[in-house]
């Protein structure tokens, strides 16, 4: 048997350093939110002939509509303005035709501000609901209020570990926080309350079996018969994660990529962070 316990302010030091990280990067950069969230257009152009940058945004500008984002690759031009209208789409179009000698539209698509507002009022209220009924099955399954806030504990932990990673992402990598992220998150926490289970049902089945006793020792026994199962388990997803990070498209690059760092930190957390708060809290009711 492992003594992973003999270690757990190693644990909680490097997760207070990530997490910190994080949040400094969340105070200071904060994120790019799509225009799911904040509203807008997305407008997605192909040329029939090569455009400079510079003169699409002039002729922007003279249409009086404010670029959020723009990027040109080849003859294919993606720009996020403040919300517009079908008309005054039609009129950039048309002032486009004479210099890009002709514009294929791709993509046009608006979100209201109060649209956006609406989703992250909804995705808040999505997030709440999913650790309240996490809370509540794992009380009423363990009988126990203190496996039940452990697990919910550690979700804080996977959940601030996951959106400060982000935080640098967007920084760094011009990553958006969209739908996709939202569902990223909500699956990462999942996994990571997945995980917490087994150790936990394990801890639980040592306490039925030879009642109260050290708690360390329950834990400690828990979690090395259950470390190779999750790591073995986790490592298929991580691989499988990691080379879709790096060979996917960039449109769920982003997305897996979330789930890459969630699923990661779930793995750390179920053992590293859950199991000692376990044992904290048991020792503290004796």
């Amino acid at each position: 048997m492992i003594n992973f316990l003999k270690y757990r302010w190693l644990y909680f030091a490097i997760s207070a350093t990530v997490i910190g990280i994080g949040l400094l990067s969340i105070f200071f950069w904060g994120y790019n939110f799509s225009i799911d969230f904040v509203g807008g257009t997305n407008l997605e152009y192909q040329f029939v002939k090569n455009v400079r940058l510079d003169d699409v945004k002039k002729i922007v500008d003279k249409q009086n509509i404010f670029i959020e984002n723009i990027s040109l690759t080849g003859k294919d031009i993606l720009l996020r303005t403040k919300p517009i209208d079908e008309k005054k789409e039609l009129q950039l179009r048309n002032n486009l035709m004479p210099v890009a000698g002709g514009v294929i539209p791709l993509r046009f698509e608006t979100v209201g501000p109060i649209l956006g507002r609406e989703t992250m009022i909804k995705t808040g209220i999505a997030s709440l609901m999913g650790i309240f009924g996490i809370l509540l099955y794992m009380t009423f399954a363990f009988k126990g209020f203190n496996f039940a806030l452990s697990a919910v504990l550690a979700l804080l932990h996977d959940f601030l570990v996951v959106i400060g990673s982000y935080s640098l992402l967007s920084r760094f990598f011009g990553a958006q926080v969209d739908t996709l992220f939202v569902t990223a998150v909500l699956t990462a926490m999942s996994f990571s309350v997945h995980d917490t289970i087994i150790i936990f049902d394990k801890i639980r089945e040592y306490l039925r079996e030879y009642g109260k006793g050290d708690i360390d020792h329950y834990a400690n026994k828990a979690l090395t018969e259950t470390m190779v199962r999750s790591l073995n388990n986790s490592m298929t997803i991580i691989f499988m994660l990691l080379s879709l990070t790096l060979l996917g498209g960039s449109t769920i690059r982003f997305f897996v990529a979330t789930l890459l760092v969630g699923t990661i930190t779930g793995t750390y957390s179920s053992p590293f962070v859950a199991t000692p708060i376990l044992v904290w809290l048991e020792k503290r009711k004796k």
